[in-house]
């Protein structure tokens, strides 16, 4: 749905204008498209991507529900992060719905011990 879209786009921009990643504190980005889920830290002062992780990178994921992907997602780029040295970070929800699949890519993460 074409409104759909741009009513997310909307609500992204809008909230891009408030939060911007930084280097000791980069912006961890959530997105998902109908089959997947996808989660990034970015430092938005050099552009530059941190680390990125998606649930096409999981093993035998046949049987679960995307919500449940959704987490392993978030727990998997906490770990990411804490290989970097990463701690504290800003959640960029994309425009979605604090709830369902982009909550629980947040509470993945933040039981990988990601503040925020």
């Amino acid at each position: 749905n074409m409104k759909r879209l741009l009513s997310r786009k909307i609500r992204h921009r809008r909230i891009r204008s408030r939060i911007s990643g930084k280097e000791e504190r980069p912006r961890f980005s959530v997105f998902r498209s109908n089959k997947h889920n996808y989660a990034q830290l970015i430092n938005d002062q050099t552009g530059k991507v941190l680390a990125s992780v998606s649930d096409q990178k999981l093993k035998s994921t046949k049987k679960q529900k995307k919500t449940e992907k959704a987490y392993k997602v978030g727990e998997l780029l906490g770990a990411e992060a804490k290989k970097k040295k990463i701690e504290k970070v800003v959640f960029d929800r994309g425009g979605y719905k604090y709830h369902g699949r982009v909550k629980a890519i947040a509470e993945g993460a933040r039981k990988a011990g990601l503040k925020f």
